[in-house]
């Protein structure tokens, strides 16, 4: 059914007045008979979800929503001059280097 000779209240976030030609997305509401309400809706800001607080060489760590913290490897460069032991010791000082400056020592010793 079309509605002919409505009032139409827009509630504008992004301009003051609406602009010829341009979107808006949002919902629009029937408040009585003839009158109609559009309430333009602002897209949420995008937060990380798992935000990264430590990027480093070998590892990253991420914290969860629960605060907990996740260390992630990240990928291994294989070639001719590979040294596990040489990897092994390089991820275990950069672990520790982020760890030192994430959890406190008393933090380690309740659990």
């Amino acid at each position: 059914m079309p509605y002919l000779c409505i009032d139409l209240r827009t509630i504008l976030r992004s301009d003051r007045k609406a602009k010829t030609h341009k979107d808006y997305p949002g919902v629009l509401t029937r408040d009585g008979r003839e009158h109609f309400t559009f309430i333009e809706t602002v897209p949420q800001a995008l937060c990380r979800r798992n935000p990264r607080v430590f990027d480093g060489k070998y590892i990253t760590i991420t914290r969860r929503s629960d605060g907990s913290l996740w260390p992630n490897f990240k990928a291994m460069r294989m070639g001719a001059g590979l040294s596990v032991e040489h990897y092994a010791f390089e991820v275990y000082r950069e672990l520790l280097g982020a760890l030192k400056g994430l959890v406190e020592e008393n933090e380690i010793m309740k659990e």
